[in-house]
């Protein structure tokens, strides 16, 4: 598979132009960018059908910036709530090391 036929296949990754004299692709800052960006979402949990819609979104252009806004809002929701979830936990194992090994010491 080409990278033109991932681009394509996943939706993810915008086509890169090509030099007219080499046929050599030309990335720009944006790419990588944009490559980072995607990674951070998935890393972050956002589900992989989300990630494809808010890319077509982008793809549509600046109009799209409320529905992107939304999403992006709605992950970040998720996210904190992960977070909270994940403190009270980290929370009850300070607990148990500090109060010791016996099954019922905390």
């Amino acid at each position: 598979m080409t990278i033109s036929e991932l681009a394509d296949a996943t939706g993810l990754i915008p086509l890169v132009e090509r030099d007219a004299s080499s046929g050599h692709r030309r990335y720009r800052a944006g790419h990588a960018q944009w490559i980072a960006f995607l990674r951070n979402l998935r890393a972050c949990g956002m589900p992989i059908r989300d990630i494809r819609a808010y890319a077509r979104l982008v793809a549509k252009g600046d109009s799209t910036w409320p529905a992107r806004q939304s999403m992006l809002a709605a992950h970040r929701d998720r996210v904190a709530a992960t977070i909270e979830t994940l403190q009270e936990h980290r929370a009850m194992l300070d607990r148990k090391l500090r109060a010791g090994c016996a099954p019922t010491a905390l």
